[in-house]
């Protein structure tokens, strides 16, 4: 039964002749015969407007017949002398480095020079053409040897350069991968973390139209190519948009998957054939595919595959088996690949070199004609994107003991033998003299060589060099004061989540007449949850079709509006994606010279949990704007449960380096913070940093600022006196410390502990764990210097009586980040372990964290510091029924 059951058949009689036909072709000639008419019926109705779902795979040969292969543009030999040196100079950079232990991959660049080559001289566009953003390329981070050897060939690099591959320490290395951080003049993505550049790629291409779409920049030009390997594909993040990709017609963007059939350890696919897998995980997603497979010595072999025998034969070998019949002979692979009739007569014409070429370097990844027609096929392709398939043997060029050897990927070093074998195979004029001592040397053919002037004429036709990242200053101005002042005049007796009040801020500063058009709100679906709906029909939501239907709210206010201009990215229920749409937008700065300023809210721990690679490749990339982590805190979602309430997204945090983090608890807090960081983001200098807030869904009074010379500082450098108590005498003193929503259980804990206790608290908001301890650190380091300087959580509590109680949301390590540098008792008060389901009370009362627990916490530390008797935190315990 089929689906095709359920429509009635017109014509009977028309359907039993052509399934007669068929059966006819297939007992007269065979059913490789009949398939191939059933395909070539296909591809005539596709032609002839009639529509059909696609085939999913195709044969196992090339896309792109010889007949049909474009004229090259290039000096083949010219650039065959190029790619030769570059590969000579990838393998002695890593065979160097090797005497310190250092090693390096070369077997990814031997495989994929071409690929790049030819991308280097006749498709990338560079930064120095036409609008000034070229193209975005994202390297296959294993291959990072070649790119150096080939930017050392361009003059960018010196030798001294190369031999600090691997060795940063002095900050005059070059990084092992693309690191934009490490080396931020030459590298733009990071993507050495698989599958993470594929993604990111994507959600460049789309970010590329959006920017094109609003008016800020013309990106028509502009191709994101993005280079992985076929190993890399089982990294979900690696194939997890690319229904996005097709969907929304991105043929701005060009994949190309070095097929070398081999992962770090063995083969991709051992049992089955990984080019023709992806092949249908692309055509099905809505992917263009192109396949390069076989080099030119297979073409007239497959034109004499008169029978479809070799082609059949093709798609049947295992990968591995492919991946022996390249390191075998002659005779091993006549008796195990042409096995039958036809296939015995077809290799009885072939020498045994003929033979061995076939399967060793006749690949189409590893010949330029090929791989040109591949890359014209992908860029001239309209409505889709583009996938090149393109097989190669992994070590190629590198000699018998590299090429498609499983270890090859953890092979470091050649031997001067094999640096001679290479140097022949690669017929380079380097002298025997060269290759006598211990160091293999670098071969450079100089300034004014012929090989350097072809290369450098090329890249400047094709509008400067690449790979090149360039900051442009461009500062924004600063937006006008109301928004802010409307947060810090606070919202009376009106309770006001701080989500909300963020959201307001964000929607009054989208409306400034200078900056409110680069706001880029990106929601993996919940702008309902976070209130940001008011959004829809004012800023509208980006899709390149805008909207095709009506929507069901169309008669309402706040309706679902959909916009090819629209400012609002509803990314759908995808961390990942809205994490790459957020990379993209973060440092479109450097990679167009637009400065954006994105503002990705997320659902609790559903941001730095689940997506802290991605964090922490954007920090590598140096991305620049606003993270939300909204619904924060263990035990302010009533009823979500163990796997929402977050309580240690702030530690995750702290781990990295660029992310500034805050735990603002009142509205008026959030309006200085991101005003500073706005100055510091996007001002006259600009730091390379990322802002994360957590904001809350509690509806809370959110009172107007206080008046004093340190609060907005404090605010910023993270901790200043909130609330401070009456004068105490000889009373008993203790200062609370908390942050977030976790201030109002602090306060209450203050009423309590005076009018029951007699006990005189002081309360501190602590905007930022974080920045405290980041700023203790650099004075740590300055005294270990010679210098002197108090932290500013020393000098801000030096004064403060009696003991320190911090309290938040959080576990525990998040305020004892801090307590080192406190000069006093100090405890603290955390939501440590999983998250449950139940009232806020109720949670609170369970992690010991609400008012009452914070008294019987204070009362205990002032009874450790002899201040007052045992007993009365006994009676605390008793009268607040803590003990259960």
């Amino acid at each position: 039964m089929s689906e095709l059951d359920q429509l009635p058949d017109q014509d009977t009689e028309e359907t039993a002749e052509w399934q007669a036909s068929l059966d006819a072709v297939v007992r007269n000639a065979g059913p490789d015969r009949a398939v191939y008419l059933l395909r070539r019926v296909h591809e005539f109705a596709a032609r002839s407007g009639v529509s059909l779902p696609g085939l999913l795979s195709s044969d196992y040969i090339n896309t792109v017949p010889a007949s049909a292969q474009p004229a090259y543009p290039g000096d083949l030999a010219m650039e065959s002398r190029i790619t030769a040196l570059n590969r000579w100079n990838a393998a002695a950079m890593v065979t160097r480095g090797a005497r310190f232990g250092l090693g390096g991959h070369i077997s990814t660049y031997a495989s994929a020079a071409w690929l790049y080559e030819i991308g280097f001289h006749h498709f990338f566009r560079g930064k120095d053409g036409g609008g000034g953003s070229g193209d975005q390329l994202y390297f296959q981070g294993h291959a990072s040897p070649g790119i150096y050897a080939r930017v050392f060939l361009e003059g960018r690099l010196s030798e001294t350069q190369l031999d600090g591959f691997r060795r940063e320490a002095d900050g005059h290395g070059l990084p092992s991968y693309p690191h934009p951080r490490r080396l931020p003049w030459l590298w733009e993505f990071p993507t050495v973390s698989m599958g993470l550049g594929p993604l990111a790629a994507i959600h460049q291409a789309r970010f590329n139209r959006y920017l094109h779409a609003r008016g800020i920049k013309d990106t028509s030009a502009s191709r994101v190519w993005a280079f992985l390997g076929d190993g890399e594909t089982d990294e979900p993040e690696s194939t997890a948009a690319l229904a996005l990709a097709a969907r929304e017609q991105l043929d701005n963007l060009t994949f190309v998957v070095n097929c070398n059939l081999q992962r770090l350890d063995g083969p991709v696919r051992p049992n089955s054939k990984i080019v023709q897998e992806l092949e249908a995980r692309f055509r099905g997603a809505g992917w263009n595919v192109v396949k390069s497979l076989w080099g030119e010595a297979w073409d007239p072999v497959l034109g004499q595959d008169t029978t479809g025998a070799l082609v059949h034969r093709l798609g049947e070998v295992p990968d591995a088996q492919l991946q022996t019949y390249a390191a075998r002979d002659a005779t091993y692979i006549r008796k195990h690949f042409f096995t039958g009739d036809a296939l015995s007569h077809l290799a009885a014409g072939l020498s045994d070199s003929g033979l061995t070429d076939l399967f060793g370097s006749s690949r189409g990844g590893h010949e330029p004609l090929k791989v040109y027609a591949a890359y014209r096929a992908a860029v001239e392709h309209r409505g889709a994107p583009t996938v090149v398939l393109a097989q190669t043997v992994k070590g190629h060029t590198l000699g018998s003991a590299f090429e498609s050897r499983n270890a090859n990927h953890q092979m470091k070093k050649l031997t001067m033998a094999q640096f001679r074998e290479m140097r022949d195979l690669l017929e380079l004029s380097i002298p025997d003299s060269a290759l006598s001592g211990d160091l293999v040397p670098y071969w450079h053919p100089g300034e004014n060589s012929e090989e350097v002037r072809y290369l450098r004429e090329r890249r400047a036709a094709r509008g400067g060099p690449v790979p090149a990242r360039r900051v442009v200053a461009k500062p924004l101005k600063e937006p006008q004061a109301r928004p802010f002042g409307a947060l810090e005049k606070g919202f009376g007796h009106q309770e006001v989540a701080t989500t909300m009040a963020l959201v307001r801020l964000v929607k009054d500063l989208m409306r400034d007449e200078e900056t409110g058009r680069r706001w880029v709100p990106i929601i993996p679906d919940e702008a309902r949850t976070f209130g940001m709906e008011s959004l829809f029909p004012t800023a509208g939501i980006y899709s390149p079709d805008g909207q095709t239907y009506e929507p069901v709210d169309a008669d309402q206010l706040l309706y679902y509006r959909e916009a090819k201009n629209g400012q609002l990215i509803d990314e759908g229920i995808t961390e990942a994606g809205s994490m790459a749409e957020f990379t993209a937008a973060a440092t479109s700065y450097a990679t167009h010279g637009e400065p954006m300023i994105p503002f990705y809210i997320f659902y609790a721990m559903f941001g730095f949990q689940r997506t802290g690679d991605q964090f922490w490749a954007l920090a590598d990339q140096m991305g620049r704007g606003f993270v939300i982590g909204a619904t924060a805190g263990r035990t302010t979602m009533t009823g979500e449960g163990l796997q929402h309430a977050d309580g240690h997204s702030h530690l995750l945090a702290s781990t990295n380096p660029a992310a500034v983090s805050y735990d603002p608890a009142f509205a008026y807090e959030i309006a200085v913070i991101v005003r500073d960081g706005l100055r510091r983001m996007y001002g006259d200098r600009p730091e390379d940093v990322f802002y994360y807030l957590t904001v809350y869904n509690e509806p809370k009074e959110q009172p107007a600022m206080p008046a004093g010379p340190t609060v907005e500082e404090g605010i910023v450098r993270g901790i200043y006196l909130f609330r401070q108590a009456e004068p105490a005498g000889t009373a008993p003193r203790i200062q609370l410390l908390a942050s977030g929503t976790a201030i109002h259980w602090a306060l209450h804990a203050q009423e309590l502990l005076l009018s029951q206790w007699g006990v005189h608290a002081d309360v501190w908001s602590v905007t930022s764990w974080t920045e405290l301890r980041r700023d203790a650190l650099d004075a740590d380091r300055a005294r270990l210097r010679g210098g002197e300087r108090v932290p500013y959580v020393t000098a801000a509590l030096a004064d403060a009586p009696g003991p320190v109680l911090a309290v938040s949301d959080w576990m525990r390590q998040v305020p004892d980040q801090i307590s080192q540098w406190v000069g006093h008792d100090y405890s603290s008060l955390g939501t440590d372990g999983f998250g449950l389901s139940d009232t806020r009370d109720a949670v609170r009362r369970y992690f010991r964290v609400d008012a009452e627990s914070i008294v019987v916490a204070a009362l205990d530390s002032l009874a450790r510091a002899g201040t007052i008797g045992p007993e009365t935190v006994v009676r605390a315990r008793d009268r607040y029924d803590w003990r259960g």
